[in-house]
């Protein structure tokens, strides 16, 4: 007695077999289901590979700008900076930053990108220079003396640092190197741009002096590398204690509501609530109050896979409404086929076909059909999405280069599978009850 597992691989593979016949005797047939199911299997690739695609743009650079999920934030005002940079000193699970605007170019003058703008929209529409803005609103900026004279100078978001900040913000490099937190502080001030900054340097030629409001005297940065931190604003990133050697702590600068001053970030790993606890105890003694030193974790990652998904489980709805049109074609087209093939059927029946191997042909013959509109669906999804990066991936860098989603060409041979199932489930079961006795009626 043979075994029954190849009893079963015997009557599949007749099935497939006979179902390729079917396909092939009826290609027009055939034709007519792939396109009732082709719009509603290429709805379910394009909403999957769009998806992927949205969630890596918008999660590419989340962490880049906020930070990686788990981390502790915690805003510190000025008054606070010398205990934060203190306790800061040697520390790898804790980072802190000072935030201020800086001028590099010529003295004097007012930067072609006034308030730290972008150069895109520098010198369009009011100047950055003219509002300042606090948590109850933005107001005219008060004028101080005879306005300043255009020249070549730009101006950048500075970031001091305590010390490496890529273990919560993991910055991607373009050029040069990071900062190098290990070595002795220079009078020379080492900075690293992002993309932004350095696109300024690439449009204007500016000299390599850079003035802080408070400091001492002017400086001399050294470019040291540049990064991409997923920011759209100008930004440099500096060593704090070099800062220092210009800017001593405690000037009233940092709080300077004109440039963008008014505190501390501080960053820290998970596992350093006795850290925390620590510096709150230590800045309460200098007079500031508990809710000005409250944190909070960062989670925005979860926050958005979790809007993305409910958004992908929307739109894959309406496509499942779109592929149920298909399925109700497959269906038509099967029972139809059925009721042409009721003698053949018969006669297999008579011959000694059982009624599962008579199911099987039918089904065989969606399910393949199901398979090939989901290869033809990926195709033109695939060529689809090579064509739009190449057209419109100038305008949105993030489309440059794109590969199509390995999840989308899964979705849709699940898709396919799913509708042929579902379209020639009815027709295979009434194909499996036709009786014997009809071949002998016809």
């Amino acid at each position: 007695m043979a075994p029954r597992n190849s009893i079963l691989s015997g009557r599949l593979r007749s099935a497939v077999i006979i179902g390729g016949q079917g396909i092939r005797a009826r290609k027009l047939r055939t034709f007519l289901s792939m396109i009732s199911l082709f719009m509603g299997v290429l709805a379910v690739v394009t909403v999957q590979a769009g998806a992927e695609i949205a969630q890596r743009a918008m999660l590419s650079d989340v962490e880049l700008q906020q930070g990686k999920d788990g981390t502790r934030v915690m805003y510190v005002p000025d008054t606070g900076a010398s205990i934060i940079e203190d306790a800061m000193r040697g520390r790898t699970d804790a980072v802190a930053s000072l935030g201020m605007n800086a001028i590099i170019g010529e003295p004097g003058v007012r930067p072609v990108n006034e308030g730290g703008m972008s150069f895109e929209n520098a010198g369009r529409g009011p100047r950055g220079g003219d509002m300042w803005c606090d948590e109850r609103g933005c107001y005219p900026m008060e004028q101080k003396g005879p306005e300043k004279p255009a020249g070549q100078a730009i101006e950048v978001r500075m970031q001091a640092l305590t010390g490496d900040v890529r273990s919560f913000r993991p910055f991607r490099p373009v050029t040069g190197q990071w900062l190098d937190f290990g070595s002795a502080p220079s009078l020379a001030p080492r900075i690293v741009l992002n993309r932004e900054a350095a696109k300024g340097f690439r449009m204007y030629q500016v000299p390599a002096e850079m003035s802080v409001q408070g400091a001492t005297a002017h400086m001399t940065p050294q470019i040291v590398g540049v990064i991409d931190d997923g920011g759209y604003e100008p930004t440099a990133y500096i060593r704090i204690d070099e800062l220092r050697s210009w800017l001593p702590s405690g000037t009233a600068q940092a709080a300077d509501p004109y440039r963008g001053g008014g505190g501390l970030q501080l960053m820290m790993s998970p596992g350093t609530d006795d850290l925390e606890q620590t510096l709150k105890a230590k800045l309460a003694g200098t007079g500031l109050k508990a809710e000005q030193l409250q944190s909070n974790v960062i989670n925005s990652r979860a926050r958005m896979l979790e809007e993305l998904a409910i958004m992908r489980w929307i739109f894959l709805g309406m496509a499942a409404l779109v592929l149920l049109i298909g399925v109700a074609g497959i269906l038509n087209v099967g029972l139809a086929t059925v009721g042409e093939r009721v003698e053949e059927f018969a006669l297999r029946r008579a011959v000694g076909t059982s009624r599962m191997l008579l199911a099987g042909i039918v089904l065989s013959e969606t399910l393949l059909t199901g398979l090939l509109t989901a290869g033809a669906a990926i195709g033109v999804g695939v060529v689809g999405l090579k064509v739009g990066s190449q057209i419109i991936g100038g305008k949105y860098p993030s489309l440059q280069g794109i590969e199509f989603p390995w999840q989308a060409g899964v979705a849709g041979v699940i898709a396919g599978l799913v509708a042929g199932i579902l379209g020639g489930l009815i027709p295979a079961v009434r194909a499996a009850r036709i009786p014997i006795a009809t071949v002998m009626r016809a």
